[in-house]
C-alpha cells in the first residue's frame, strides 16, 4: 500500500499497551531523508517504547508505520533491518571479545565460497578491509581494526556502533541516548557522526535527555509526555527553556512546527 509523500519514515497513530500500562497512545512522527528528529521527554514518557515499535521488538496495538511511501508491518527486528532500519541501543550490543571488524560483521559474517558452491570459511580479510573502508570513509579513528572492542574507549565503542548502523542502514538510523555517559570530546565525536548520517541522506531519529544536544543536531524535536505526543518544534524556532517547559508539563503541548 502507497501512502502520500515520500517521508523516510512515518508513523501514524500508534499505541502500545503492557497489561494495563498504557505506553504508548496514538502518537504520530515524519522523518525526512536527511533529516534528524530527536525524540523527547521524561522518563516513562514512550521513548523507547516507540524506537522499539518501529525497530520491530513490539508490535503495536493500533496505528501504522510507513516507510519511504510503504506501509510496513515487521514481526520481528530482521524485518525492520531488511527494510533498511538499523537501531543503536544504549547497550550497544557489542561483543567486548571480538575485534573491531567482527563486530561490524556480527550476526552478517561473509563468507568464502567453498568447491561446488558450498560455504567454506569465514572470508576475514575481506571484513577487515570493508571494516578499515567504513570507518574510513566515516573518519572514525581507530587504533587498528584487529583491536578487541573491550579495549576501546567509550566513545570508540558508540562510535562501532553507529557505524555499524551506517554500513548495514539503507534508510533510517535509530539511536537510543548516544552520548550518555561519554566525555565532552567523545559526545562530539558522536554528534559528528550524527551530522554525517544526514549529510549522506539518511532519516536519523535520536532519543536524547541531553536538551543543549538536541538543539545542536536535530532538525525537529517530537516530545512525548505520559506516552502521547505533546509537541512537535522546529529546532530553530524554540528554546531550551520552551523544550524543558513542554517535557515536564510547565507549557502546555501542541502539535505547531
Amino acid at each position: 500500500m502507497r501512502a502520500n509523500g515520500d517521508a523516510a519514515l512515518s508513523v501514524a497513530g500508534v499505541s502500545k499497551a503492557y497489561g494495563h500500562v498504557q505506553a504508548l497512545t496514538d502518537v504520530s512522527m515524519h522523518v525526512e531523508n536527511g533529516e534528524v528528529v530527536a525524540l523527547v521527554g521524561d522518563n516513562g514518557a514512550g521513548k523507547s517504547t516507540l524506537v522499539k515499535v518501529i525497530a520491530g521488538v513490539h508490535p503495536p496495538d493500533r496505528g501504522t508505520i510507513v516507510v519511504s511511501g510503504e506501509e510496513v508491518d515487521f514481526r520481528s527486528p530482521l524485518d525492520a533491518r531488511e527494510r533498511g532500519i538499523e537501531t543503536v541501543y544504549q547497550d550497544l550490543a557489542l561483543a567486548p571479545d571480538l575485534p573491531v571488524w567482527a563486530n561490524l560483521f556480527l550476526g552478517r559474517e561473509q563468507y568464502a565460497r567453498g568447491p561446488g558452491r558450498f560455504v567454506g570459511w569465514l572470508n576475514k580479510e575481506l571484513m577487515r578491509e570493508r571494516a578499515r573502508d567504513e570507518l574510513a570513509r566515516l573518519q572514525i579513528p581507530l587504533p587498528d581494526v584487529d583491536v578487541n572492542v573491550g579495549e576501546l574507549s567509550g566513545g570508540q565503542r558508540q562510535a562501532v556502533a553507529v557505524a555499524r548502523s551506517i554500513a548495514w542502514g539503507k534508510r533510517i538510523v535509530m539511536m537510543d541516548e548516544p552520548t550518555a555517559s561519554l566525555g565532552v570530546e567523545e559526545q562530539e565525536r558522536v554528534a559528528a557522526l550524527v551530522r554525517r548520517l544526514a549529510e549522506r541522506q539518511l532519516a536519523v531519529v535520536l532519543v536524547s535527555h541531553n536538551v543543549a544536544q538536541v538543539l545542536d543536531l536535530a532538525d525537529r524535536v517530537v516530545v512525548l509526555r505520559r506516552g502521547r505526543r505533546v509537541a512537535v518544534r522546529s529546532t530553530e524556532r524554540t528554546t531550551r527553556e520552551e523544550l524543558v517547559g513542554l517535557i515536564t508539563g510547565a507549557i502546555d503541548g501542541d502539535v505547531r512546527t
